[in-house]
């Protein structure tokens, strides 16, 4: 490959320029050299960049300013600088040099001046870079492959080293997936994740598509306030990671992890969340092996990474029917496996590409029964897959004042939830005991939900560099392809009644085994449900996005960043396509040098968020083109005010639809062919529309002021203000709400829920000769008509504050090192995710109230001494006060937790589906603070050039029961509790894991 045509580079780079690829996440180092007794700027100056793992090395002569800049760097670490002796000065080094993807290092070279001084020659040692920014007045922190190693971090989980950062906590979700970490108290669905400065983002719902293995991550970069014009659809925060590249030398690890579990974990009666969010109980140990290696296939030219890691969950759920004689313990497995590869060559100086592959399979199963007992027998077990690859192409080209960059990216997604554990097209069968108590749930899951996205990406970027100004412009595009299959069971479900003679005919030697053809034909079906839509659907989404921003330095002292971004996301689209096209972004920061060691920097900015394909696909799947309930949804929007040039047709979908039926026989149910019921005549409790007049992309305005301080050549103090103020959030209006009711906690009067019917905007009544509900529009009957009707609107609002105080001191020529900062924060909102609706008839002025991930304080503290050569021990902490509590009803009180009677007390409380405790304003209660000290050992025994390290790390080392501050799930967490404050009553449903161990073994070479 040396010998490569001149021909074919020259296509090769008549490609990069018209070629529909993507953003490349390049790098840059600009140099500044001044004399030390001067403070002047030293003009024509020769400088070396060297990057000896790669064999680089490139000269530059810096202008009339005392600057250099460069240019087409690979974010790698290790680079040095070097200032060049000269008759009139002498040299100097900056070793130590690492580079992020996607960005610029400004870095400051003092010399001494042979006139100076009197002695014939002086010693200058190569010293650190400096870690202060004076590029911009980005917000950001790192994470080094150096600090994720001496994190005690669970799994080899990225993500679980997240929340040592500043801004950043672990979150409060509503599905057991979700992202675990929130940035700035916001919802983590709407954080934006990048691998090389490229796309990671799951679309449907959020967060990583591709959860990148600590042995492939090289340096973890969050943005969480004021950045580059570069990213967008992400107002709240960016975190990219930089892969790993090979170099001339061959290296690499292997390892071994083992998570013994219960055995010798501390005790605790709640039950913990594996890697994916879901919960496991006794029986949990963890088994991880995985290899990464990287070296040159041609020396200084052709370079390769590849990764492995492969992790093995082992649980058991408990599986008890009293009725049927059944207690066992069911075995479950979880399986994770990531592969990477990257290969990097350098064609010239000039031109280089890059290609990454990533695949990830992920398999969860749940096997049936329960963390302390159920009766989902192993038939109705589910597998939920996920599925992730990415295939990148990246290209980048630069001349002296040109810089041009490429990319294409392929990526797919694919989310299984419910794949039958044991196969087969079969229905569910629900039994119930002569008594009616559930005894088992057998056949089939019960539900579909298979959902596939697949999405290209290109951008384009292009730097010109003229005099003082880096003129940075680029576009970019991604196209997804969604398609989800969903809905309930088309093959049906039944729910039995079992007498004692048929419960004695069931051999009770079948135990976990049972299956359908186990229980008696002439078993009484009380009711049979099919789904009657079995449909695949899904859109196309489409992002178009430019962006130009002037880096201008106005002097040595003062940068100034100007940038404008513009997206468009076809998704915002009304019937009659018309989008979302005023989202101009303006962005302004500012970094000026106080001194030779210090910083202010200030910004402003406007960023929008992305759409999640989850608000249209759900307005698609509960949908319905039913004759009646367009009619009914016609009139509803006339009496909402709202208005546009469009047919209701056009707001209708052929989506899901269930039918049930009692009486009918067991197993002899009909099909979705087979029902003659009309299907424009079925009642839903809840129906949805498309928006009318589209959809708005969520816009945060973002104020910061900071400041830095280089303390010493390893220390570096920083502080940031904050203030945030986001509007057109998603929530959900209910078109057919009933009249307000508000409740006189001095005087609570319960509303019925057939009172509550009558007061609809379309009234719900129940026709007693057909035993089925309708609605009424003067006068009119409609049966196929939706007691809710519900739209997803953006008009939420949102407000932060927020500062943040850090110190970092790196080891440099000491033996210990450390991370610490403080958070004061608060933000409050109205309205908490897609699925928010106001608790009382589209009130949302009175939903005003702290996130639920609002936290006020957050200590985050790592400390590690490294003794001798071989032994490295590090401490971390986290304390923090308590998350939100949001007060209901008693039930015990009031006889239900619905007292407006308006069918919403299901679900949860979070997203508004229940009425809170009279009195009560939303989340106006707080757990109690939290603290957790996590410690890691390790020690490192060295094999000639190579090394075998030992390492214990122990989570939770006092074994704190914490109820607030830990990755949870709403619905199950201790953040909605019944009664009001001054009751007391803190119902303790899940707590934070307790003290558990990790033993690894990792060989290095």
């Amino acid at each position: 490959m040396h010998n490569i045509s001149p021909s074919f580079v020259r296509w090769i780079k008549i490609l990069v320029f018209i070629s529909p690829l993507g953003l490349q996440a390049q790098s840059e180092i600009t140099v500044y050299l001044y004399d030390t007794q001067e403070q002047a700027p030293i003009p024509a100056h020769s400088v070396v960049l060297e990057h000896s793992p790669t064999g680089v090395q490139r000269v530059g002569l810096t202008d009339n300013q005392g600057t250099f800049t460069f240019k087409n760097l690979t974010s790698q670490t290790q680079y040095r600088i070097i200032a060049l002796e000269s008759p009139d000065y002498f040299s100097d080094t900056l070793s130590n040099i690492d580079l992020r993807s996607n960005k610029g290092k400004y870095l400051d070279l003092g010399l001494v001046s042979r006139e100076s001084v009197d002695l014939d020659q002086i010693v200058i040692k190569a010293r650190p870079s400096q870690r202060i920014n004076r590029t911009n007045a980005e917000v950001a922190f790192e994470l080094d492959e150096k600090n994720l190693q001496a994190i005690p971090i669970e799994g080899r989980d990225i993500t679980r080293a997240l929340y040592r950062m500043p801004n950043v906590s672990q979150a409060t979700g509503f599905y057991p997936e979700a992202p675990n970490v929130s940035i700035n108290g916001a919802n983590p669905l709407y954080s934006s994740y990048l691998i090389d400065g490229m796309d990671n983002n799951e679309r449907f719902l959020g967060g990583q598509k591709f959860p990148i293995p600590l042995g492939f991550t090289q340096n973890v970069t969050l943005l969480t306030n004021n950045y580059s014009a570069e990213y967008g659809l992400a107002g709240n925060g960016v975190l990219d990671i930089t892969s790993k590249s090979g170099t001339n030398e061959f290296s690499g690890e292997a390892f071994l992890i083992h998570r013994p579990g219960a055995v010798i974990d501390g005790n605790t009666r709640f039950p913990q969340r594996d890697l994916s969010g879901n919960l496991v109980k006794e029986g949990f140990k963890r088994y991880q092996a995985g290899v990464g290696f990287g070296g040159a296939l041609i020396e200084d030219k052709t370079f390769y990474y590849f990764n492995l890691e492969h992790t093995t969950d082992l649980k058991q759920n408990i599986l008890s029917s009293p009725a049927l004689g059944v207690a066992e313990n069911v075995d479950g497995q979880n399986n994770f496996t990531y592969i990477s590869g990257k290969i990097d060559h350098i064609w010239s100086k000039r031109f280089r590409s890059s290609l990454r592959y990533n695949e990830g399979i992920v398999r969860i199963e749940n096997p049936g029964g329960g963390l302390s007992g159920g009766i989902t027998f192993p038939s109705a077990g589910l597998v939920q897959d996920r599925l992730s690859r990415h295939i990148a192409l990246k290209n980048t080209f630069h001349t002296d004042r040109l810089s041009i960059q490429t990319n294409l990216q392929y990526s797919r997604f694919r989310w299984n939830y419910g794949r039958p554990l044991q196969g087969g097209n079969r229905s569910q069968v629900t039994v119930l005991d002569p008594m009616e108590i559930p005894a088992a749930v057998i056949g089939h899951p019960g539900f579909v939900f298979d959902q596939t996205e697949n999405t290209f990406q290109w951008q384009q970027k292009l730097s010109l560099y003229l005099g003082n100004h880096r003129i940075v412009a680029g576009g970019s595009l991604i196209h997804g392809r969604h398609s989800l299959f969903g809905g309930g069971n088309p093959n049906g479900n039944y729910r039995i009644k079992l007498n004692e003679q048929q419960l004695d005919q069931i051999d009770g030697g079948i135990g976990s085994s049972l299956r359908i053809e186990d229980i008696p034909n002439d078993a009484e079906v009380l009711l049979y449900n099919v789904e009657l839509r079995p449909n695949s659907f899904g859109r196309n989404q489409t992002v178009y996005s430019i962006f130009i921003e002037d880096q201008i330095r106005l002097n040595h002292r003062t940068n100034l960043s100007l940038g404008l971004r513009y997206d468009y996301d076809n998704l915002t689209e009304d019937p009659n396509g018309n989008g979302d096209r005023n989202n101009l972004a303006p962005r302004l920061n500012l970094n000026y040098k106080l001194t030779e060691k210090s910083v202010i920097r200030g910004g402003y900015g406007i960023f929008y968020d992305k759409i999640i394909y989850a608000v249209i696909s759900d307005a698609l799947q509960q949908n319905t083109l039913s004759a009646d309930y367009a009619r009914q949804v016609e009139f509803l929007l006339a009496q909402n005010g709202i208005f546009g040039e469009y047919d209701v047709e056009d707001l209708l979908f052929e989506g899901n639809l269930g039918a049930t039926f009692d009486g009918v026989d067991f197993l002899e149910g009909p099909t979705a062919e087979e029902v003659d019921v009309p299907r424009d005549l079925i009642f839903s409790n809840e129906r949805r529309i498309l928006p009318p007049n589209g959809l708005d992309n969520p816009r945060t305005h973002q104020f910061s002021l900071g400041y830095q301080n280089q303390l010493n050549e390893s220390t570096l103090f920083f502080v940031d203000l904050m203030h945030n103020r986001s509007y057109q959030l998603f929530r959900l209006r209910n078109l057919n709400r009933p009249a307000p009711y508000p409740i006189d906690p001095d005087d609570v009067n319960i509303r019925s829920m057939d009172v509550a019917d009558a007061q609809r905007l379309t009234p719900i009544f129940f026709d007693e000769e057909r035993g089925v509900p309708y609605a009424e529009i003067l006068g009119e009957r409609l049966y196929g008509a939706a007691r809710n009707v519900m739209l997803t609107e953006t008009a939420g609002e949102s407000r932060y504050f927020a500062a943040s105080f850090n110190v970092q001191k790196t080891k440099g020529e000491d033996d210990y090192s450390f991370l610490l900062n403080y958070t004061l924060s608060r933000l409050r909102n109205n309205t908490e995710d897609i699925n928010f609706r106001a608790m009382d008839a589209n009130n949302f002025d009175e939903e005003w109230g702290p996130s639920i991930n609002d936290r006020t304080h957050i200590i985050n503290g790592i400390f590690t001494y490294y003794y001798n050569e071989g032994w490295q021990f590090t401490l971390a902490a986290l304390l923090q006060s308590g998350q939100p509590i949001n007060r209901i009803p008693d039930a015990t009180e009031f006889g239900t937790t619905d007292l407006n009677g308006d069918g919403s007390s299901f679900g949860d409380a979070y997203v508004g589906n229940s009425d809170r405790h009279p009195g009560e304003s939303r989340n106006s209660d707080r757990l109690p603070w939290a603290n957790t000290f996590d410690i890691s050992i390790s020690y490192r025994w060295p094999l000639r050039a190579n090394a075998l390290e030992f390492r214990a790390d122990v989570f939770n080392i006092f074994n704190a029961q914490n109820l607030s501050g830990y990755s949870n799930n709403a619905t199950q967490s201790n953040q909605i509790q019944p009664g009001s404050i001054e009751s007391g009553v803190l119902i303790r449903r899940n707590a934070s894991a307790p003290r558990q161990f990790q033993f690894s073994l990792r060989y290095l070479w």
